[in-house]
């Protein structure tokens, strides 16, 4: 658990990361940690789940109704989640790697990416209809 800006304490849970053995988990709770309090400052809670990509494509199946992993997916929590309960991200480890090479970075880089990429659409955001304002805050 990581304090948030309100003093309040902001829990932050990471499941599966042994998938990302190059992904340090106190120095990525803390990256996430800093992500919510500056996007949502008296959120209480986020949680990332690392799958492998038959467990996305399940996930991506069962909820979107495609046959195929995805990077990442998004289960927003409570309303308003600005100040509750984010939600959980869903990140396919094989797929970050993919991108990670294909983007030329590393692992890591692309862990944050899709944990930020995940955050926002918990908080609302929808790159599918707002004409970029995602991508720029993404960018940001």
């Amino acid at each position: 658990m990581f304090k948030n800006v309100a003093d309040e304490q902001l829990e932050v849970s990471l499941q599966n990361l042994e998938r990302v053995p190059e992904l340090n988990e106190s120095a990525a709770g803390e990256w996430l940690d800093g992500l919510v309090r500056e996007l949502a400052p008296r959120a209480t809670a986020v949680g990332v789940r690392f799958v492998d990509d038959e467990e996305m494509t399940q996930f991506n199946h069962r909820f979107r109704n495609l046959e195929k992993p995805t990077d990442v997916l998004s289960f927003p929590g409570e309303s308003p989640p600005l100040e509750g309960y984010v939600g959980d991200i869903v990140i396919s480890v094989p797929t970050a790697r993919r991108q990670a090479e294909e983007n030329g970075h590393g692992i890591e880089r692309e862990i944050h990416l899709l944990m930020l990429h995940g955050v926002l659409h918990c908080l609302g955001w929808d790159h599918e209809k707002d004409d970029g304002a995602m991508k720029r805050l993404e960018d940001r």
